[in-house]
């Protein structure tokens, strides 16, 4: 078991067990570690203590997120600008692929992927000429392409390339080493790549609605099918379709876990330059 393993089981944990707010010593009990050795591993993975992340799995607190965000998403999801908050900007450029691309499955087209490790787990990665076309979470290890790369792009030759995969995922989780944008190179719909624009728009540290994301891409009833976006994200983490959450503050319906999700979440917001 490696060390988000790890710390994944315990936020699980500590999700069953937060009304009876268990102690730093049961909870490295439970890990099978000291108590400072669980406390130091815990807010290196994620981000916070134990007792902080504890308010972070309420409902309330995701409400109070939502609502202390507001003012930040007004600047950049009707304005298409960053927030000022933004203390890791992703600097992300997407380009989708033309309808007569989708339509041929990739013919003449070349992608590399491959499998590297993430402070949020295991992930592999796909990528072709113009940019990133694939990033999953994964829990289990996976010897063969991803199938979403291979149905999306039947037609496309696909090698696998783990040291580049390596290399790439170093440039996208550490952020400081970054000298230039990155590039996403995504198959979707005209709707769904609409919703991925805006999401690349969320700051670091901000939540929004799907709702709130529906208003901004002027398609106020689309509330259901920006959910449905959101889950068929080809790009984990660069769309950061995990600040989007309901309205009731609930952290639910991600597409690679939950407790990957929540991480995410107390580690931006723990980052972050927005007080909220």
């Amino acid at each position: 078991m490696n060390d988000y393993e790890r710390i994944a089981r315990m936020i699980r944990y500590l999700d069953v067990h937060r009304e009876s707010q268990p102690s730093l010593a049961l909870l490295a009990k439970q890990a099978g570690l000291g108590a400072s050795h669980f406390h130091r591993l815990f807010h290196r993975w994620a981000g916070v203590t134990p007792k902080d992340f504890l308010q972070c799995l309420s409902a309330e607190y995701a409400k109070k997120r939502l609502k202390e965000s507001a003012s930040v998403l007004d600047a950049s999801l009707d304005t298409g600008l960053s927030g000022p908050g933004r203390l890791h900007d992703l600097m992300v450029t997407m380009e989708a692929a033309s309808p007569g691309e989708i339509k041929s499955g990739g013919t003449g087209l070349s992608i590399h992927w491959g499998i590297a490790e993430s402070p949020f787990g295991s992930c592999s990665l796909g990528w072709t000429a113009r940019g990133l076309c694939h990033l999953a979470f994964q829990d289990e290890p996976r010897k063969d392409a991803p199938e979403e790369l291979t149905t999306n792009w039947p037609a496309a030759q696909i090698v696998r390339r783990d040291r580049e995969a390596k290399n790439r995922a170093a440039q996208i989780f550490s952020p400081d080493s970054r000298k230039a944008p990155l590039h996403a190179f995504v198959r979707g719909t005209e709707f769904q790549v609409k919703v991925w624009r805006a999401l690349l728009q969320i700051p670091s540290g901000c939540l929004a609605t799907y709702g709130r994301v529906a208003q901004a891409i002027a398609a106020p009833a689309a509330t259901r099918a920006v959910g449905t976006a959101c889950g068929r994200n080809p790009i984990a983490f660069l769309i950061p379709c995990h600040r989007v959450i309901r309205e009731t503050g609930i952290v639910q319906g991600y597409r690679w876990g939950t407790v990957r999700k929540q991480i995410l979440l107390a580690r931006e917001g723990a980052n972050s330059q927005v007080k909220l």
